[in-house]
């Protein structure tokens, strides 16, 4: 058994979850894209790429494959479209009250300032390459417990980091891979709508460097 594998089954075990923790990797070239991984070959989003990985499947996408323009932006996958950066999008659904409140929300919203080739997702047992953040996806008392073990080392507090917008790509994502730090977020409209995480289930983004110390100290719950 991997190293990713003995620490999926931990996860899955310890905490009960529905699905896979998804192992989520960005590259810059088709060099780096793991040998004997797939294209997936529907144009979907992030947040549903993410649940797909969940319940088994492993593919990569390119941003020809990315149907979510936001999302693609915050990964780095594309260019975010100027509607989108400056707040009118959001603010044209009713969103917000006014203009200014729109643009400063989409400003602080992660992203990984980065240019990538491609997204790699795989359940995490699956995952035959290093990942650079992994998602779960869990109801409240799931993810308690990932908080408290994430503070059980070193102690401090857990940020959770959201405007309900752009969850599974900026929050979950982006902002983990930036700071090296576990991100909780509640999800977004297009996560629930499109992807169906449900009315019950919250997210995680684990930077991978945390990943081992943060399934060790479950352990230590679970005894």
């Amino acid at each position: 058994m991997s190293a990713y594998e003995q620490l999926s089954s931990k996860l899955k075990n310890i905490l009960g979850l529905k699905g896979s923790p998804v192992a989520v990797k960005l590259v810059k070239s088709k060099e780096e894209i793991p040998a004997g991984i797939p294209e997936i070959k529907d144009k979907i989003r992030h947040c549903e790429m993410v649940q797909k990985a969940r319940f088994g499947d492993v593919f990569y996408a390119t941003k020809e494959h990315h149907a979510c323009a936001g999302g693609a932006g915050a990964l780095g996958i594309a260019e975010t479209p100027e509607k989108i950066k400056s707040g009118d999008f959001y603010y044209s659904l009713g969103r917000f009250n006014t203009i200014g409140a729109a643009r400063r929300t989409m400003n602080e919203v992660p992203k990984t300032g980065s240019n990538y080739l491609a997204s790699v997702y795989a359940p995490l047992e699956k995952a035959d390459f290093t990942p650079d953040v992994v998602v779960v996806i869990g109801n409240p008392k799931q993810l308690l417990r990932i908080a408290q073990a994430s503070v059980y080392h070193s102690g401090g507090r857990v940020t959770a980091d959201f405007a309900g917008i752009q969850s599974l790509c900026g929050d979950a994502v982006a902002k983990p891979l930036n700071t090296g730090e576990l991100n909780l977020t509640f999800g977004c409209d297009g996560s629930r709508k499109y992807a169906k995480v449900a009315d019950d289930e919250l997210i995680a983004g684990i930077p991978v460097e945390k990943l081992e110390q943060i399934v060790s100290a479950l352990e230590k719950f679970a005894q």
